[in-house]
Order: C-alpha cells, then structure tokens, then sequence
C-alpha cells in the first residue's frame, strides 16, 4: 500500500488520489449527494466527479440508493482507513526519518569553514559557536587539535569565513551549558515615584554582574541612566529576555510595576531561574 521511495498510492497516482477525496466527501456529506459540490470542493469537473462515483459504485466501495443519494459502504470505509493510515504512516516517515535528519540550524564560524567539514558546537556569550575540526572536507577524517574533547560536533552545510554564519546540520551530540539567570529589578511607576525612588547602588551592582542589561518601560530606562549604566537593551521583552537567560546569559531586568508579573510568568514557566531583588 505504501512505497518509502515513492509513498503511498494517494501521493503516486493522481487519479487514486481524486477518488480518494471524492468518498471522503461522499462521507462528509452522505446521504444526499451533489456531484457539483464536490467538484467545487476538491477542484475537478462533475464529469470526473460522476466517473469517479461510477467506479466507487462498481468497486462496492459505494451504494447507489437514488438519484442524488448515496452512502459509503462497510468495504468504502476500510478502503478509506487503509488510505489514510498509509499515508499517516508516510508523512511520520517524511517527519521523523527525513525532515529529522536535514535540520539546518545557524552558528558563527570561529575560524574559516569548508562545507562538507565537521566543526565543534559551543555556546559562547548566548551564540551558537562552530569550530572547524581538521580532516578531508567531507568530515570523514579525525578531528584537529582544536576539537574541543568530545563535545558535540555538527555538518557545515555552507561555506564560511572567520565570525561570519555557516549552517550545521547532522548533529552529533547534546550542547552542554548552563542556563543563564534573571535578576529583576522593579521600579514603581512614574506616579508612585519612578526612577527617584530606585536605588542607584543597587542598580549598579547587579549591572556589574550581568552579560546583559535591559529596561521595560520609561522609568526604568531613567532609573538605569542615573544609575549610569546604559541598557543593552531598551525594549526588554519578555521573549527577549527568556531566550537571554535559556542561551547562557545572566540578565539584569529593571522593568516598571506593571511590566514585572508579564516577564516573571513567562519566566516560571521557562528552564531559566529568575529572583526579584528590592532596589528601594
């Protein structure tokens, strides 16, 4: 029923692909018929309509009980059944063993890269890192005194030069490193005090110990500013922020009251840990 190569009958033969979604729309729409509709439907004419109805009929697939009515017979629903689960079966194929093994993702090359060659994973400062390893441009040879001792290594799939984007695929190996944390810092509103009521102190040592500082919302901006510490980040989103921390970044947050509850929920539910520190 089913070919890996070419897939099932319903992706090989257009004309059993036709009479395919003809009984599924003889069943969606049984017992009262009309050869137009499920023309206009799945796109070809009502005469290839009613061929197909003739065939399905002959095949016992489909019953003719009058003009205009008709019902998919116990053998039309096996037959359908059969159909679906071959193709179900394919496209978990296509999935699993296919798509699976073609992932392309993206890094920075650290050194000059040959497609075809293997290279070393890392994650440095939150980015994905290929290190080209030594060999023959297909990968096939050992790795280079550069390779980093056993840690995941990955296809290159394009060519690159030093701190430029290559594409890695056939990847060998989990990347290993820790998740980065949140430090949030809530400032009140404007009315409630804003910048003049965080402490500036407070501001500057967890800034001294974070990868990355970002502000949400206008007095945290201020707040930071006098502070002098410049934000990395003006628009600290929450999605921003998460992905900071779950690359291996530690962030300082300062975010306004009615800023805080939007990053700390999206935070409890992510791998990365988070604390609240008072700045009053």
């Amino acid at each position: 029923m089913s070919d890996e190569r070419g897939g099932p009958e319903l992706l090989r033969s257009k004309r059993a692909a036709t009479r395919y979604r003809v009984l599924v729309e003889i069943a969606r729409r049984q017992p009262a018929v009309s050869q137009r509709e499920i023309a206009d439907t799945i796109g070809v004419t009502a005469q290839a309509v009613s061929e197909h109805l003739g065939d399905l009929a002959d095949s016992g697939y489909v019953d003719r009980q009058a003009r205009g009515r008709y019902e998919v017979t116990v053998e039309g629903v096996d037959w359908l059944i059969s159909q679906t689960d071959a193709l179900e079966s394919y496209v978990g194929h296509v999935s699993a063993d296919v798509i699976g093994d073609v992932e392309v993702d993206t890094a920075v090359a650290a050194g000059h890269v040959d497609e075809g060659q293997r290279v070393a994973l890392s994650m440095t400062d939150g980015v994905l890192t290929a290190t080209p390893l030594s060999g023959d441009a297909d990968g096939s040879t050992e790795t280079s005194d550069t390779d980093t001792s056993n840690g995941p290594t990955a296809l290159a799939v394009t060519d690159a030069a030093p701190e430029t984007d290559v594409a890695v695929a056939e990847f060998d190996g989990a990347l290993d490193y820790e998740l980065g944390t949140v430090t949030v810092v809530e400032v009140p509103s404007v009315q409630s005090g804003g910048s003049r009521a965080a402490d500036a102190e407070t501001l500057r040592a967890c800034a001294a110990d974070a990868d990355l500082v970002a502000a949400a919302g206008t007095e945290a901006l201020t707040a930071l500013r006098t502070a002098d510490v410049e934000p990395d980040q003006r628009f600290g989103t929450a999605t921003a922020v998460e992905e900071a921390a779950t690359k291996g970044l530690d962030v300082l947050l300062v975010a306004v009251s009615d800023c805080v509850s939007t990053h700390t929920d999206r935070l409890r539910d992510s791998a990365a840990g988070y604390e609240v520190v008072d700045a009053p």
